[in-house]
């Protein structure tokens, strides 16, 4: 938060006597989704929350299972919301350390990225969890989300893996503006391009005429760095490499997974 100047409150619990509201669409028109409790209220909440995470534990007087842990943490926290921003990042990293203390080891998944994927269900499902402390359909969300995660994650590690053989194999041979378009498709990651790299597309991010576009993306294709689909102006190039789609996964009421 070093550097901002819309906070009162940087690097301590929240004091302001206005409600901490969790909300989402038009600033005009609202949709809150729950308030947290009062400031005043804050220490002694997250003083109870403290002594519940450390009991939990693994070695603690109460642990709980890994999956568990992690998303009751996460909805304790975010549901206390102590700090006037970040209280999103900061839950997702107790989560994650949760799920680390409990495997033993740092449990490397992309949770932020998944629930960033899935803005509008986690919402959902943090409004549902605020009602009521009947929050057995959270935790089922929850766990299809940390699995969603880590096979995100897996995606990416394959993903880099693919992206930096296919580089080591045509380094030297590249112009700066073939190079420049390469290394923008692989900024979308594990799905790919979206609608492919098209002509008009090669010239906006490059600046190349139409001509020097048509031979760099035939030189492109003939490398092996691309894949041509279709043909003259409806002509779509890919990275020459396997995309990684990972569906939405949650768990049913009898613990199964279902991918969508």
């Amino acid at each position: 938060m070093s550097g901002r100047q819309d906070l009162k409150d940087i690097g301590r619990y929240r004091t302001s006597s206005e409600p901490m509201q969790v909300f989402s669409g038009a600033i005009g028109s609202p949709k809150i989704h729950f308030e947290a409790p009062p400031s005043a209220k804050v220490p002694s909440q997250m003083k109870q929350f403290i002594a519940w995470f450390n009991r939990t534990a693994p070695g603690g007087t109460e642990p709980l299972p890994a999956l568990t842990r992690a998303g009751v943490a996460h909805l304790y926290f975010e549901s206390i919301h102590p700090f006037e921003d970040g209280n999103g990042r900061i839950g997702r990293a107790l989560a994650e350390k949760s799920l680390a203390q409990c495997l033993g080891r740092p449990s490397l998944i992309a949770l932020a990225e998944t629930i960033l994927a899935r803005r509008a269900r986690f919402y959902a499902a943090l409004e549902a969890a605020n009602k009521s402390n009947e929050i057995t359909e959270w935790l089922a969300w929850f766990a299809g989300t940390i699995i969603e995660a880590q096979r995100r994650t897996l995606a990416l590690i394959e993903f880099l893996i693919d992206k930096t053989k296919l580089l080591d194999r045509i380094r030297g041979q590249l112009n700066d503006r073939q190079e420049k378009a390469l290394l923008r498709m692989f900024r979308e990651g594990p799905e790919g391009f979206e609608g492919g790299m098209s002509a008009g597309k090669y010239s906006t991010i490059t600046g190349a005429s139409p001509a020097t576009t048509t031979r760099d993306l035939a030189d492109l294709t003939e490398k092996g760095a691309f894949i041509r689909e279709g043909g003259r102006r409806h002509a779509r190039y890919k990275l020459n490499v396997p995309l990684w789609h990972v569906p939405h996964v949650s768990v049913n009421e009898r613990g199964e997974l279902i991918e969508q």
